[in-house]
């Protein structure tokens, strides 16, 4: 940690900018996913094709560095960090080639070059990865730009025909973070009100608070015109104001003309220039220079409490992934317990997402609450809505009933048909119940697939042999419960309890079947007369019906009855007749054949139906529903425990033990413990990602406490640069603290669009 007690630099900037430049140069050796968010402060320069760009860059640098050509110079992003030193030595290093120091510039110039090649060929392609390059010099002052491809608009050599496009994407990847200053440059000889940067410029940064406008080739603008309304930001406001510069012409490229020669002319045109008079501020390479290291120090300072805190964040990320992943564990003994430890946390994990003390869900049921679900929605629901008479009909009851009864019949109905009937409905329950513990089976199976899942992914031999494991585990707990859910059943089925208190048998059930059979008006007649005509007491309606009741148990005798009634009757009208007759019928019968031919039986009886069978049915019926009530109830409450006790439970109780006799075993433990090869490049992206990112935080933790001077303003007589003096231009700004265009958002003096 910094001493806030330690001596600041001599200046803030001297110690803040570097600090951000080996920011960058640590950053920047994260991948593009890891390094999201983590956008520093740094100027994008950005303009059209031939707008003067690249040599407002090698100005500021005071070496000419960068390659030149006719069509597009600038394929690739080049970021470029401006360290300036007290040795006189000036020298640049690239990021892709560590610890090479480039004296000659031209090398430098060179290996641009190549470095372009390389990615985006030698046909005028275009890349998006970056060049960084770091240049040392005492005449410099510390600044980061990034020197951005041109915007073109019609292709040429390899370029795709939406060039354009492409550039105006990838321009846009920098300039849209808040975090970029930028650095938009319009040639003074073309319409500046429609300039490619300024547009760009606009949609990135629409109020104009983190954009400089830099007006190049002021010296060849038409004779009587001039750029002194747009330097003074009449015409486009910025909040950070425009700067005017004169390039060097093709032709001084041409002939090696220096830049310091042409600082040297730039100098004197403004000099001699009346329209710039009075406009020190904004004219010049060495003034665009201390703009430039002045706004991005106060933007590096402004951004740096959130940067910060994104970095500590994604620090802290990192950190539980790599512990996550651990270390590599070689020996044999390692090995072991680290499968241990796994199979502990997996029984561990299994367990807690029954019990639900894993990872509360808020929007949708899991674990346990599952199996309470099945348990009490589906299972006991579904058995509750089975109507038990649903699936016999009247004629299946008759039919049971009088099959009952043998070749005598039956003098009162016997219990067979009854317990016949509710047996079958009975063992309907067994295909619901053993449908349920396989419900309870596939959950534990999902509950199992969920648990440890990002441990359990860089070992996929152990991954899957677990899982065969576990359901092999699951399947044969399921086999007893299903066995014992089987037997409730047969038990059930094996002794219908006719004695139960809650069963409805006897004379009650056959007054309710009464009730159901008799018609509307006699349950009316029944329900009772007001005017004193009612035959006899309760008691004898009582006896009325109790002799009715017997009267159904006793069909068959009732049958007799009236069968030796009709014979009588019979016998009586022919005893009236004539006797005489009845002899001569009986000598003439005497004559005739005495053999009476009978239908033969059809192979599918159907039984009769009687005024007794109706109240029958409905006994049985009611019988039937009452005892299948009492049944479901029994179901309803011994399913759930039996698939608990065998299946839910005892895999909580006896998985860990059964997982370490088939899995901890010496001879398997290379082959489960071996990762992918995907998760150990993984750790290694991991590892290095984790000391980049400390790094960083060491880095961020020494900047300077002390900033007061940020506040107060930028001397530019503190912060001299080691550019060419332009005596007559910088002597008249030589003691002014700038902060920003006096210009700036000054809305009555815009007369286009702002920015």
């Amino acid at each position: 940690m910094p001493n806030p007690g330690a001596a600041v630099p001599e200046t803030v900037g001297q110690a803040v900018i570097p600090l951000i430049n080996g920011l960058q140069d640590i950053i920047a050796r994260l991948d593009g996913d890891a390094a999201a968010g983590l956008e520093l402060p740094q100027v994008a320069a950005i303009g059209g094709q031939s707008s003067g760009k690249s040599s407002v860059l090698e100005a500021l640098v005071g070496r000419d560095f960068l390659p030149r050509g006719p069509d597009i110079c600038t394929r690739r992003p080049l970021v470029l960090q401006l360290v300036r030193h007290a040795a006189p030595e000036e020298w640049g290093e690239f990021l892709h080639v560590p610890g090479r120091q480039f004296h000659d510039f031209e090398q430098i110039k060179r290996e641009i070059q190549l470095e372009t090649d390389k990615e985006a060929g030698d046909n005028k392609g275009v890349s998006e990865k970056q060049i960084r390059l770091k240049i040392f010099s005492p005449n410099v002052l510390d600044i980061t730009l990034v020197d951005l491809p041109g915007i073109t608009r019609v292709p040429v050599g390899d370029q795709p025909s939406d060039i354009e496009s492409r550039i105006r994407a990838m321009i846009m990847q920098y300039i849209k973070h808040p975090s970029c200053i930028i650095l938009a440059v319009s040639p003074a000889n073309a319409d500046l009100a429609n300039s490619d940067a300024l547009q760009l410029a606009r949609l990135a940064d629409p109020d104009g608070s983190r954009t400089i406008g830099v007006i190049t080739k002021l010296d060849i603008m038409d004779r009587g015109t001039d750029a002194r309304n747009f330097l003074l930001g009449n015409v486009i406001p910025l909040k950070f104001g425009y700067v005017g510069v004169v390039n060097r012409s093709q032709e001084d490229i041409n002939f090696n003309r220096s830049v310091k020669d042409a600082l040297a002319f730039e100098e004197k045109y403004f000099l001699t220039l009346p329209a710039y008079h009075g406009l020190a501020h904004c004219c010049g390479v060495p003034q665009l220079a201390k703009k430039l290291n002045m706004i991005l120090l106060k933007h590096v300072t402004n951004m740096l409490p959130g940067l910060k805190t994104r970095i500590n964040a994604q620090l802290v990320a990192v950190a539980k992934e790599h512990a996550a992943y651990g270390d590599t564990v070689e020996s044999v003994a390692g090995q072991g317990v680290k499968l241990l430890n796994i199979l502990r946390k997996y029984c561990e994990a299994f367990s807690s997402m029954v019990e639900g003390k894993n990872r509360v869900s808020t929007d949708k049921l899991s674990g346990g609450a599952r199996i309470h679900y099945i348990f009490q929605s589906i299972f006991v629901k579904s058995l509750e809505e089975i109507d038990p008479c649903k699936s016999i009909s009247d004629e299946d009851i008759r039919t049971t009933i009088q099959n009952s009864g043998g070749p005598k019949g039956a003098m009162f109905l016997p219990e067979v048909p009854f317990e016949i009937l509710v047996r079958k409905q009975i063992g309907r329950l067994l295909d619901p119940s053993l449908q349920c513990a396989q419900f309870i089976y596939d959950e534990l199976i999902k509950i199992s697939h969920s648990c440890l899942i990002s441990e359990l992914q860089k070992f996929p031999a152990l991954k899957k042999r677990l899982s065969e494991v576990v359901c092999s585990f699951l399947r044969d707990g399921l086999r007893p419960a299903e066995t014992m859910i089987t037997h409730i059943i047969e038990m059930e089925m094996d002794y219908i309890n006719t004695s139960h208190p809650s069963f409805v048998g006897g004379t009650k059930v056959v007054e309710l079947a009464k009730h159901e059979v008799l018609p509307p008006k006699t349950s009316a007649s029944l329900s009772g007369r007001k005017d004193g005509t009612i035959v006899g007491s309760e008691i004898q309606l009582a006896a009325e019906r109790s002799q009715k009741s017997r009267a159904v148990f006793a069909r068959d005798a009732i049958r007799r009855v009236t069968s030796e009634q009709a014979s009588v009757e019979a016998e009586t009208s022919l005893t009236g007749g004539n006797q005489i007759g009845n002899s001569q019928v009986g000598e003439s019968s005497s004559k005739l054949p005495s053999i009476i031919p009978l239908k033969e039986p059809p192979i599918t009886l159907k039984p009769s139906e009687t005024e007794q069978d109706a109240t029958e049915v409905a006994v049985v019926k009611l019988l039937i529903k009452s005892y299948y009530d009492i049944v479901r109830k029994n179901i309803e409450d011994a399913i759930p425990k039996a698939v608990m006790h065998f299946l839910v439970n005892h895999t909580k109780r006896d998985l860990h033990n059964f997982l370490i006799r088939k899995l901890y075993r010496e001879n398997l433990l290379n082959e489960l413990m071996r990762e992918t090869d995907e998760v150990l490049m993984r750790r290694q992206r991991i590892q290095e990602m984790l000391e980049i990112l400390e790094q960083a935080h060491r880095t961020l933790e020494e900047f300077p406490f002390e900033v007061d001077k940020l506040e107060k303003g930028y001397n530019l007589t503190e912060h001299a640069t080691g550019l060419s003096k332009i005596h007559g231009v910088s002597g008249d700004s030589t003691n002014v603290i700038y902060t920003s265009s006096p210009n700036c958002y000054s809305p009555h003096r815009a007369s286009h669009m702002v920015l």
